[in-house]
């Protein structure tokens, strides 16, 4: 049986979605657009939470932006957008949300407070889906539209993130959607395993903007420890694999998280932060700078809308891998 609760803790406004069962659950944080602050799942006699957030809201509300935007919505933009500009139907916009950085980061919705407007809890599982309506606020994107994103706790630690962007305005709008959820498996990242489907990667200049073009890419095509490796880049995904299109594995502690990400999400964007703690790994529908190199980059038409879905899965595996 799945129940939903409700939970206030250091300032947020926890929404609570549990297999009464196994005790496995997850918690959403409307206030901080809609993210998933925690992945709790029961490994043997061990309680593990595979999520890296915030300690409280105060934290989240003055550092969102200093501890890397982490678990953040990204939408409807994602990633940087160069020297914050862009051009749309013959006109230019320039993005006033992250000034003074010298490029737009992650979107108009990281920071936004969702509400609720539905939710299920049965014997097959449990779901909130929470809305934010955008109208026109940054005088950079002009163009109104509703992001429903629902959550969906499954049994056997299968979790599903569904997002729905539709546009609201009179006419074409652009749009990208994301994730920015940073994964932490109990030890340093170092000592993590790491694979995920690509054969390229997208060439970034020294500012991380992408040139347009591909690079060949073989390195986690296969299990291997991150080591010391340093990530801050975006990988092509070859769909056409077979899912979980990436892995993440602790081998000492003997489970993994999977991602099953759905075609909407056809690039993975990882980033390992200085303090190799956790490492963000986030489905995204296009590289940085999509709204100039067209790469990933989607129009919706007026009344139209767009699904990104992606499923985390945590795996108590049956053998250790060497």
């Amino acid at each position: 049986m799945f129940l939903i609760e409700k939970k206030s803790e250091n300032g947020f406004d926890k929404v609570i979605l549990k297999n009464d069962v196994t005790n496995n659950y997850v918690s959403i944080l409307l206030a901080c657009s809609a993210m998933l602050h925690e992945f709790v799942v029961h490994l043997d006699s061990e309680e593990i939470n595979v999520i890296d957030s915030y300690q409280s809201y105060e934290e989240f509300k003055n550092e969102v932006t200093e501890k890397g935007f982490k678990g953040c919505k990204l939408s409807p933009f994602v990633c940087r957008m160069n020297e914050a500009k862009y051009s749309f139907g013959g006109k230019e916009y320039h993005i006033e949300k992250s000034l003074p950085a010298k490029h737009a980061l992650h979107g108009e919705l990281y920071d936004k407070a969702f509400t609720i407007i539905a939710e299920t809890a049965n014997e097959l599982n449990a779901s909130v889906t929470m809305k934010y309506e955008y109208r026109a606020e940054d005088p950079g994107y002009p163009f109104n539209y509703d992001c429903m994103v629902t959550w969906q706790l499954e049994p056997e630690n299968k979790l599903t993130v569904t997002t729905e962007c539709v546009n609201k305005d009179e006419g074409l709008i652009p749009m990208q959607d994301g994730w920015h959820p940073y994964f932490t498996l109990g030890d340093s990242i170092n000592d993590l395993h790491l694979e995920f489907q690509s054969k390229n990667m997208v060439e970034f200049n020294d500012e991380l903007i992408p040139t347009g073009n591909l690079v060949e890419n073989r390195k986690f095509s296969t299990i291997e420890k991150i080591g010391d490796t340093f990530l801050d880049n975006c990988f092509t995904l070859d769909v056409q694999e077979c899912q979980p299109l990436c892995v993440l594995r602790n081998v000492e502690k003997n489970f993994e998280v999977q991602f099953f990400p759905s075609d909407s999400y056809p690039y993975l964007q990882i980033y390992t932060p200085p303090h190799r703690k956790s490492i963000a790994i986030e489905n995204v529908s296009g590289p940085p700078d999509a709204f100039n190199n067209g790469m990933g980059f989607i129009t919706l038409e007026s009344g139209q809308s767009a699904l990104f879905t992606t499923t985390y899965k945590v795996l108590l595996l049956n053998k250790i891998y060497e």
